[in-house]
């Protein structure tokens, strides 16, 4: 539903203009979820789900955590007896899976469909109830992996699932299957929250804030948005095409009768390397926002830092095969990928090197959120010098499946993912909830989670080169690895200590934390911290007008005079791609329980495809009756438009 833009003020009646109480009642009344817990279940605001999905995934975080810390009480002594080959070969399968598909990505999305809104001056995002049904999804996909897990059908054959090793030969059982299914869940759950992102930062930007004037965070999540829908669906094809070759026969992946097994590899690491960037690049976002925020300067560079922005998420779909050198490919082949594998690390040292110019140019203060931005550069450039030597072929053949490419990985995904994680958790968390984090406990966070990271995970690059293999579930005394394995037990155990500081932080905070206001940080430059903390259900009572890339500094925010939206309905301002002026209004559909029972029917589906093919046809008939009340949107009668205006 569209309607022009009331561009003339007079043309609406003085007596029609809202007071502030009276608008803003007005808006609540509209843009609110409604009580109880229907209106939770029902409810397509985006804050309401972004939170969930955060929420969601740090739980997921959680169970992961439990299980890296069971493996490394495994490993902690040679020919230790805990834990058992089989249950370990599903711990490390659950801790690979659970860190990369539950929460790395799906937590960089949240962020995202929270805070994007808010960045760029609208009230919601493009498609509400489509963001509904992606979250319940991905909790379903979550759930159903975790209920395997406790009933030992739990998968078993690695995060990456590998044929034949996965397929109906070797794979007995409904573990792998399980596996292909939440595979499929999660993925779903990231190509919509992708299409989410991209509309929305085309099409609802506030007005004046044009392609130019965007924050770095936007451009972040708009390149990861672009890179999910590129590189996800072939990781789901690739989970499917297994998925058939152990239900109905097929032989995608089986040598004997025509399939090739490297073809898997192919398509999953197609998708695999790029999935390092897609949790990568947002964190790049909240970097540049924080060090704005902390060192009271624009970031230097803002056209390269959106040029190397862009120039990672191409880059990032060139050098899959850096994955795959053991394997029998051809050696000119291994040359390019070596080549494109040594060139992604200059559009991140463009940036690394615009943030230093950034910080030398300010005075930056040494609050928790800054000090985990510090920890993200010492840990991850070590990630990422070892990147660059595991990208050269003869190296790589060396350390090819031991543990230094364990420790090169957790220094990437814990460098370029977790610390500016935890710097966004504490930089936002006054804006979702109002309260500030303890900066006492959030200093001893930050302390023991760097101290943890480096002792948990530096001693494995000695254990690789000393030849210790990945996914071995003990070993011998007489190979002179247990002691580095104690050592990084000990860092485990660290990281475990400092996550805890976190959660009690957090609970300490919500029940008795300092109140935050609008602005706690007191130099933040982004729309978000232009209205209220944590903020009504409609965002923003008048849509700010921008006039510049750091629109808090450039001059306070003003109300525009009229923008013509109404305020009996929900309603959202669409803006034009490249400048981002009014073009015009556009019906947004009211909360309604329909994404959630279409998320239930979709799992039964999936779920029930592990056992029987015909669950195709089933789940079909059960998924169309809630998508078409879910389109049947029709508007419900409200009180007498009042357009919003000046007071």
């Amino acid at each position: 539903m569209t309607a022009p833009i009331t561009a003339d003020p007079e043309s609406v009646p003085a007596a029609a203009r809202p007071g502030v109480r009276e608008l803003h009642d007005q808006l609540e009344r509209v843009w609110n979820d409604g009580p109880g817990l229907r209106g939770w279940l029902m409810s397509t605001d985006h804050k309401s789900l972004g939170k969930r999905y955060v929420i969601t995934a740090f739980v997921f975080f959680l169970l992961g955590g439990v299980e890296a810390a069971m493996i490394r009480a495994q490993l902690a002594r040679p020919e230790n007896g805990l834990i058992g080959p089989d249950l370990y070969n599903q711990l490390f399968t659950m801790h690979g899976t659970t860190m990369m598909f539950l929460f790395a990505v799906p937590v960089m999305t949240a962020m995202s469909l929270y805070l994007v809104p808010l960045m760029i001056g609208s009230r919601d995002l493009a498609f509400p109830r489509l963001n509904a049904y992606g979250y319940y999804v991905y909790l379903l996909g979550g759930l159903f992996l975790y209920t395997s897990f406790f009933l030992n059908v739990g998968p078993d054959a690695g995060w990456f699932a590998y044929t034949p090793l996965s397929g109906p030969a070797y794979g007995v059982g409904k573990r792998v299957d399980v596996w292909a299914q939440t595979i499929t869940f999660t993925e779903i759950a990231g190509i919509i929250a992708a299409i989410e992102l991209i509309a929305t930062i085309f099409k609802q930007r506030a007005p004046g804030m044009s392609l130019n004037r965007m924050p770095l965070f936007v451009w972040s999540a708009l390149v990861m948005a672009f890179m999910i829908l590129f590189a996800m669906p072939w990781v789901a094809v690739d989970s499917q095409f297994l998925a058939m070759d152990r239900l109905i026969g097929t032989h995608f992946f089986n040598q004997a009768e025509g399939g090739d097994a490297l073809l898997w590899q192919h398509l999953f690491w197609f998708f695999g390397h790029p999935e390092v960037y897609i949790i990568f690049i947002p964190a790049l976002g909240f970097v540049s926002t924080i060090i704005a925020t902390f060192t009271r300067r624009e970031i230097f560079g803002y056209p390269a830092m959106v040029l190397s922005l862009v120039a990672t998420g191409f880059l990032g779909f060139g050098l899959w095969v850096h994955h795959m050198f053991a394997t029998n490919i051809p050696q000119m082949g291994e040359s390019f990928f070596t080549a494109a594998s040594a060139m992604i690390a200059i559009p991140t040292g463009v940036q690394f090197f615009c943030w230093i110019a950034t910080i030398w140019g300010g005075r930056p203060r040494f609050a928790t959120p800054f000090l985990f931005i510090l920890g993200f550069f010492a840990v991850f450039i070590i990630g990422g010098l070892s990147g660059v030597m595991i990208a050269s072929v003869p190296f790589d053949l060396q350390v090819h499946d031991t543990f230094f490419i364990v420790a090169h990985l957790h220094y990437v995904l814990l460098g370029g993912g977790v610390f500016p994680l935890f710097a966004a958790f504490y930089y936002w968390f006054p804006k979702v909830t109002g309260r500030m984090l303890s900066e006492r406990l959030g200093k001893w966070n930050f302390a023991l989670f760097f101290i943890g990271v480096n002792v948990a995970f530096f001693p494995m690059h000695l254990l690789g080169l000393h030849g210790m293999p990945r996914r071995v579930y003990t070993y011998l005394a007489g190979t002179g690895w247990g002691d580095l394995n104690l050592v990084a037990t000990i860092g485990a155990v660290t990281i475990f200590v400092s996550v805890v500081i976190f959660l009690v932080n957090v609970a300490r905070s919500l029940a008795n934390g300092e109140l935050a206001g609008a602005d706690p940080w007191g130099s933040s430059s982004t729309l978000e911290w232009a209205t209220s903390s944590p903020p009504p259900s409609y965002n923003f009572a008048h849509l700010p007008v921008v006039e510049g890339r750091y629109p808090l500094w450039s001059r306070p925010i003003e109300p525009p005079v009229v923008t013509g939206l109404r305020t009996d309905e929900r309603e959202l301002l669409i803006t034009t791609l490249l400048d981002a002026r009014p073009d015009h209004r556009h019906r947004t559909p009211d909360p309604t329980i329909w994404p959630l029972l279409a998320a239930l029917a979709t799992g039964v589906t999936f779920i029930a495809l592990i056992f029987t093919p015909w669950a195709a046809v089933v789940g079909g008939v059960l998924v169309i009756g809630p998508l078409v009340a879910w389109g049947w949107s029709k508007p419900k009668p409200g009180d007498p438009v009042i357009p919003e205006g000046v007071t």
